[in-house]
C-alpha cells in the first residue's frame, strides 16, 4: 500500500510518501526560479537505493509543480514495484522455511536399523552366498555398529542359512540381535492356511537357538480367501504364533510382523491392515510385538502413499500407547526409493530394515548407507553416536563386491566412485562426503574444470614437474572445450587420459607419467585379453627384428604390423610423424610400453570394444593420429 501527498509552502514543495516499507519525505525547492530537487532516500527498499532526480531545464514555477508531480508518480511506481518484490521475497522465505520444517523429524530421529545385507544382497543374484561370503558380510555390518541383523530365511530343505545360523550360535554371537524370517503357516491349500502345524521358520529357529522372529504377513486378495478365512481369523493366528514364540523360543523373545503386500492391500482394503495392527496393539504389554515392519516391494508406490501407510499405522499404535518400532523397507524401480524411505521416516516410522548396499531383488533396495548419510547431512547427531558412520561407505562397497564380484556403479550415490568427486571447483561442499569418510576426493576433469583444477590433478597423479604450470593447464582446458565442440567425447580424469591430454597440449611425458601409466590397472579381464592378443601380434613381428625379446620393434616392423591400414607408405612424412609420437625415448625404436600406453587408454576410454581390430582402430584414429598432429605442429 502506497499513499502520497504534497504541499507548497513559501515556494518550497514538500512531498510525503508513506508505504508498508518506508515513511519518507522529499523536498523540492522552487526559490528564485531555480529547479532543484533534494536527495531522495528510499529507506528499507531493495538495496537501500539512493535516488536523485535531475533538474528539469524549464525553471518556471507552474511547470515545476507539474514536473514534480510527474516525478512523484514515477517514484510511487518504483516504490510499489520494490514493495511487491520485497513482499514476494518475504513470502518465499516464509514458505521455504515451512516446506523444510518436516525434515526436523529426521534431524531428531533416534533411528533403529535392522540390517538386511546378508539376505537382501543374495536375492535376485545369479549366485547365492557361500558360508564364507555370509561371514564376510556379517563382519562388515558389525563394523558399522549395526547390532540387529537378519541372518536367515528357512524352508523345508537345508540351506546355507541353516549352517550359518548354527555357526553363529556356536561362535558365541549374541542371539538378541540375530533375526530370521518365518511364514505364519506351514502351507496353503485353496487359499486357506494350515493353522495347526508349526511353521518351518520358527521350528528351525528353536532348533538353532534363535528367538528374534520376523513373521511375514499377506493381507491382499492374492494369497488368502478372506471370505472364508476372515481378518479375525488372521488376528487369532498371529496371536497364536506370537504366544508360541514366548513359550517355545525364549520368554524374552522379540517378535515383529511384516506386511509384505501393502501396495496391493491399501488401495482396496486398508481396514484389514488397521484391524491387524489394532489387534496386536491391544495385546497385554508383556506380549505386544517388538514392532511392525512393512515394505514397498516393487518400487511403484509414490513416497506420499508410503508415508501415509506409516502415518496411520503409527496413529493406531499411539492411540493404544504401544511404543513399538515401525520399520520400512523400500525397493527401487523409478528412482524414488531413497526419497520414499525418508518420507516414511518423516511420517511415523522410526527405523529401516535394509541392506547397507543397494544390491537386492529386481533393481535393488534403498540402502541404509544412503538413508543414514541423509540424516547425518541434515544434522542428526544421534546417528553419529549410535553407529560407526565413517565406515558405512566402505561397508557398502565391500558388501557389493562380495555379492556381485564387482564394485558399485560409479554413479551410485554416497558409495559410488563418483560420489566423492569435486566437479566445478576446488572448494569443498558444505557437507563433504569425501572428508566425512576420510577419503581424498578425486578432481573430476570435465569441460567445467578450471585450469587450477587441471593443474591440481596433474600434481595429484604425477607429482611435481617443472612443466606443470597454469599455462599448460589452460591449454589443456582449451583442448577439452575443442573436443566438445568437435564432438570428440573423451575422458581426462584417469592417468592415461590426462597424460594424453597433457601430451596433446604440448607437454612432454615425464618419467613419473610413464611410471604411473605402467602401473595403471585395466578394468575387467576382457580389456586385458584384447591387449594380450595385440602383444601376440607384436611378438610375431619381433621375430623379424635383429634383436628379439627386448620389448622393442624397429620402425619398419611396427609399420608393417600395425600402421599400414592407416598410413599409405612407410617413407611418407605423415608416417614418420606418427612414429615420433610413440617414440617417447627418441631412440628410433618403438617400445612396447610406449605403444601399450595408447592401448590402455583406448580400452579405458572405450570399454565396449569387442575385438583386436576395433582396439587398434581406436588406438590409431583417436590416440596416435591426434598425437601425430601435435608432433607436426611442434615442427612448424
Amino acid at each position: 500500500m502506497v499513499s502520497c501527498c504534497y504541499t507548497i509552502r513559501q515556494n518550497v514543495i514538500h512531498c510525503h510518501i508513506r508505504t508498508d516499507l518506508a515513511d519518507c519525505q522529499w523536498v523540492y525547492s522552487a526559490l528564485t526560479g531555480e529547479s532543484e530537487i533534494g536527495d531522495c532516500y528510499q529507506h528499507d527498499i531493495v538495496g537501500n537505493v539512493n535516488t536523485r532526480f535531475l533538474p528539469h531545464p524549464e525553471p518556471r514555477r507552474v511547470q515545476q509543480e507539474g514536473i514534480f508531480y510527474r516525478h512523484v508518480c514515477i517514484l510511487v511506481e518504483i516504490i510499489e514495484m520494490a514493495s511487491k518484490i520485497q513482499q514476494l521475497a518475504s513470502s518465499y522465505t516464509k514458505d521455504a522455511a515451512k516446506a523444510v520444517e518436516k525434515y526436523q523429524v529426521l534431524r531428531d530421529l533416534d533411528i533403529f536399523v535392522l540390517d538386511n545385507s546378508i539376505r537382501e544382497s543374495t536375492v535376485g543374484q545369479m549366485r547365492g552366498h557361500t558360508m564364507e561370503s555370509k561371514w564376510a558380510i556379517y563382519d562388515e555390518v558389525r563394523k558399522c555398529g549395526f547390532n540387529h541383523t537378519i541372518v536367515g530365511s528357512f524352508s523345508h530343505s537345508t540351506r546355507v542359512d541353516d549352517d550359518f545360523c548354527r555357526q553363529l550360535i556356536e561362535r558365541g554371537e549374541d542371539p538378541e540381535g540375530l533375526w530370521a524370517f518365518s511364514e505364519i503357516t506351514k502351507g496353503i491349500k485353496q487359499k486357506l492356511p494350515d493353522t495347526e502345524s508349526v511353521p518351518v521358520g520358527i521350528r528351525k529357529m528353536k532348533e538353532f537357538g534363535l528367538h528374534c522372529v520376523i513373521f511375514e504377513v499377506d493381507l491382499g486378495d492374492g494369497v488368502y480367501d478372506f471370505e472364508k478365512f476372515t481378518i479375525k481369523d488372521m488376528c487369532a493366528l498371529l496371536n497364536k504364533w506370537n504366544e508360541w514364540c514366548y513359550q517355545n523360543l525364549n520368554p524374552k523373545a522379540k517378535v515383529v510382523f511384516s506386511f509384505r503386500d501393502l501396495p496391493d492391500t491399501m488401495p482396496e482394503h486398508p481396514s484389514r491392515v488397521f484391524e491387524v495392527v489394532s489387534s496386536l496393539a491391544n495385546l497385554p504389554a508383556n506380549r505386544r510385538p517388538f514392532g511392525m515392519l512393512f515394505e514397498e516391494p516393487r518400487g511403484k508406490s509414490l513416497p506420499e502413499e508410503c508415508g501415509m501407510w506409516a502415518r496411520y499405522i503409527r496413529r493406531i499404535m499411539d492411540d493404544n500407547k504401544w511404543k513399538g518400532h515401525l520399520l520400512v523397507h523400500v525397493h527401487e524401480k523409478f528412482g524414488l526409493g531413497d526419497v520414499t524411505a525418508l518420507q516414511v521416516l518423516m511420517d511415523g516410522a522410526d527405523g529401516i530394515w535394509a541392506s547397507v548396499c543397494a544390491e537386492g531383488a529386481s533393481m535393488g533396495n534403498s540402502p541404509s548407507c544412503v538413508t543414514l548419510m541423509n540424516l547425518i547431512r541434515l544434522g542428526n547427531k544421534k546417528v553419529l553416536k549410535k553407529f560407526n558412520c565413517t565406515y558405512l561407505r566402505k561397508a557398502a562397497i565391500n558388501v557389493t563386491i562380495t555379492s556381485t564380484g564387482r564394485e558399485p556403479h560409479i554413479k551410485q550415490p554416497v558409495f559410488g566412485a563418483r560420489a566423492i568427486d569435486f566437479v566445478f571447483d576446488l572448494l569443498p561442499e558444505e557437507f563433504d562426503l569425501a572428508s566425512f569418510f576420510g577419503e581424498k576426493a578425486p578432481v573430476r576433469i570435465t569441460t567445467m574444470a578450471s585450469k587450477e583444477m587441471i593443474l591440481h590433478r596433474l600434481g595429484e597423479l604425477f607429482g611435481d614437474e617443472p612443466e606443470f604450470t597454469l599455462d599448460i593447464a589452460n591449454r589443456m582446458k582449451e583442448l577439452i572445450l575443442e573436443d566438445l565442440r568437435t564432438g570428440r567425447k573423451e575422458e581426462y580424469m584417469s592417468e592415461v587420459g590426462l597424460a594424453l591430454l597433457f601430451d596433446r597440449a604440448g607437454g612432454t611425458l615425464s618419467a613419473n607419467m610413464r611410471d604411473a601409466i605402467d602401473n595403471f590397472e585395466l578394468k575387467g579381464p576382457h580389456a586385458q585379453n584384447l591387449i594380450d592378443q595385440v602383444r601376440k601380434i607384436w611378438d610375431e613381428w619381433d621375430l623379424k627384428d635383429e634383436a628379439q625379446g627386448d620389448n622393442m620393434l624397429q620402425f619398419d616392423s611396427f609399420y608393417n604390423g600395425f600402421m599400414a591400414p592407416y598410413f599409405s607408405c612407410y617413407r611418407c612424412n605423415d608416417t614418420k610423424k606418427a612414429l615420433q609420437a610413440i617414440d617417447m625415448d627418441s631412440d628410433g625404436m618403438v617400445d612396447w610400453n610406449e605403444f601399450e600406453l595408447y592401448l590402455k587408454w583406448a580400452m579405458h576410454q572405450y570399454p565396449n570394444t569387442e575385438d583386436v581390430d576395433g582396439l587398434l582402430d581406436i588406438t590409431f584414429r583417436k590416440g596416435l593420429i591426434p598425437a601425430m598432429q601435435d608432433e607436426f605442429l611442434k615442427t612448424q
